[in-house]
Formats: C-alpha cells, structure tokens, sequence
C-alpha cells in the first residue's frame, strides 16, 4: 500500500483515472495502433493495447494526477469499494475484474478459444475469458470468424483437424465499423487481418489455440497449439454472437449485456450527463471516435480517441462534455 497523507485519506481524492497502454508486439500486428489511435512504440508492428489491466505481470500504471505512476492494485488496495463499488469489491476482492484492449490485426490471429470459469479455475486458478468485441475500423473484405459453420460434434471436429481442412468447418462473417460480437467461452473465433477492434473480457490470458495457419511467431518459431485442452472447452453448438442495437444520438444504447459486464455505445453531439450511484460498480470509458472532457466534482479529464478513463465507483455522475465522440461505457451488472 502506498502512503496517502490524511486530508487526501477520503474517496473524495479519487478523479477519472487514465492509465499507460501496455503495447504487445505479435507476429499478425499492424500499425493503426499508432498511425490511428496514436499509440507510441519503437515497434514497427503492434498487435494489442492493454488499456486497463489487472493481470499478473501486466498490471496498469497510472498516468495521470494525484496518483500518477502508482499501479491498479495498490489503487484497489488503498481505496476498495470506493474505487470499484462495494458489490464488485465483495464479489472479487483485490482483483480487478475486467481487462480493457484496443487490436489491430493486419493479419489472421490464431483460431482459438476460451474457458469457462469453472475450468479455469479448475485448470489454471483463475478467471474464465468472456469477451465482446466492437468493430472500429475495417479494411475491405476484413472479416470474424466466430462458431462452426454446421452442426458439429467431437468426432467431426478431430477429422477435420487431423486432416488440415479445420477452416473448412468455420463460420465467417463480414464486419464493418460497428459491429459488436459476444463471444461466450467455448466459442472458436479468429479476427480476421484488416480488423481494429476494441475487446472487453474477463480478467485471463488463458488462449487455447487450435489452428495457427502454420506460421511462426515474431521469433520464427511455430507457436505451441492446444489441442487436448481445448477438447472439454469447445461449444459445438451454433453461435448466435453478434449483437444488435439500434443507432441513436446523445443518449445510452445497450450493446451487449452478459453476467461479467454490460457496454452501452455513446454516440454524441451534445454534452450529456450520466449518472450512475445506483450501479456500485466503476465505470470504464473508451474513446472510439472524437473526443471529449469528462467534468464533476474534480478537475476535468480529456478523453480523445483511442484512450481509456476508470471513473471510480464512488463518483457518482460525470458530464460528458463534446460535440462530437463515441464512447464505449463499461461496468459490473
């Protein structure tokens, strides 16, 4: 725990907190991480921006204010509920819930997929990975692969794996800036290359990959598959993964709703107030178009795209000040 003289001990100390990205080279990483959403690498490729991450050796640093450059856990540690909502704090302790991405595929990621919570407690002690993902940008053609294309069962699965033709048993569909998907553990999935994307998931690192397109890695080295463990995770079942709402301006649409966390879309033109005491839950904003200053009862915070805010659960309403952003608005059901 970090010292925090005493007039600076209350909740009300706490502002919108943004966060260094964590920049993750990959093999099938592009360049609109910086040339897009202005991230800063020495990296000529970048695959993945952590926004806002409680993973073991991935922590998050804090980049602005009073508590710039001290990390998540030691802010959850020093403030509790006050930081994530007394529910959310009850129900997961000193770990931060939700891991917050920005990716850019200039290639095909790996076909892949994710356990439950129950497995990976099982397997791995931690969290399963459930995810959304909402489309940013889009080169033509740029497509997700999400399901199976047929009904399926194991002895299927393992003949169209041994045999090499895995793809031809997979479901694509064409994406455009916009799209949401939910893709619930045990779903096999790959983004597709010309894909900048922004991810919202479980707090886990925990892949089971499949199929790798038989490439090496930044290392030149063929990445390990997990075909055995990904036996008792798969869901043969059809997928119904994308998401539909209805566009609309200067108001709150829900995106996805599932039982790790719920993402309403902003679309603005106009300043809008959003409150949010009856929620116990933080609040995560991430820009995905335009920009905006989030104003309370502290000092105001810029957001412009491609950056993420925590809004800490004991502020209980922001006024979203712009006349032109789109936000992704995150938090705990």
């Amino acid at each position: 725990m970090f010292f925090i003289p005493a007039r600076m001990s209350q909740s009300s100390n706490l502002y919108p907190i943004k966060f260094h990205p964590i920049l993750k080279p990959k093999v099938w990483g592009g360049k609109r991480l910086s040339s897009v959403l202005k991230k800063q690498s020495t990296e000529e490729f970048i695959g993945e921006s952590w926004e806002l991450s409680g993973v073991e050796g991935d922590i998050s640093v804090v980049s602005n204010g009073l508590f710039k450059n001290r990390n998540l856990n030691e802010l959850i540690e020093t403030f509790g509920g006050d930081l994530v909502g007394e529910r959310v704090a009850k129900r997961f302790g000193a770990d931060f819930p939700l891991l917050f991405k920005f990716i850019d595929a200039r290639d095909d990621l790996s076909v892949q997929l994710h356990p439950d919570d129950k497995l990976a407690q099982k397997r791995h002690a931690s969290f399963g990975k459930t995810e959304m993902w909402y489309i940013v940008d889009t080169s033509p053609d740029a497509r997700l692969i999400i399901g199976f294309n047929r009904e399926m069962d194991e002895e299927q699965y393992l003949k169209y794996l041994s045999e090499g033709t895995l793809i031809d048993i997979l479901n694509s569909e064409e994406i455009q800036p916009g799209d949401a998907y939910y893709i619930a553990p045990g779903t096999i999935h790959a983004i597709g290359g010309g894909t900048l994307l922004a991810e919202i998931q479980q707090t886990s690192d925990i892949t089971y990959r499949v199929y790798d397109w038989d490439r090496p890695d930044i290392n030149g080295d063929l990445r390990e598959l997990h075909t055995e463990l990904a036996m008792e995770a798969i869901d043969y079942g059809i997928m119904d993964a994308k998401r539909t709402y209805e566009e609309k301006e200067n108001e709150a649409v829900l995106v996805c709703k599932s039982d790790f966390f719920e993402t309403n879309k902003l679309k603005l033109t106009s300043p809008i107030v959003r409150k949010a005491a009856a929620l116990d839950s933080f609040r995560v904003y991430m820009c995905i178009d335009g920009k905006a200053t989030i104003e309370g009862d502290f000092t105001d915070v810029s957001i412009v795209k491609g950056e993420t805010v925590l809004i800490p659960a004991c502020i209980d309403e922001v006024q979203l000040k712009t006349t032109s952003a789109t936000l992704l608005e995150v938090y705990i059901p």
